[in-house]
């Protein structure tokens, strides 16, 4: 199954987002966020900014 997720995890003094995609590929962001609300919110900001990464969902190669 194809599938993206999004996830905080603590960081020093706040949160860490992260953009978890299903074939092994994932991005941290460099920054910690005050609430794991404001992180998870990053990551989405950072996969929309990424549209190629979901583009390849759809190609006949895609292997889950």
């Amino acid at each position: 199954m194809t599938s993206v997720t999004l996830s905080a995890s603590p960081s020093g003094n706040g949160f860490q987002a992260k953009v978890s995609y299903s074939n092994g590929v994932s991005i941290s962001s460099a920054e910690a966020f005050p609430s794991k609300a404001e992180a998870i919110a990053a990551a989405a900001v950072k996969m929309l900014t990424m549209p190629d990464r979901l583009e390849r969902f759809d190609l006949p190669e895609w292997q889950d």
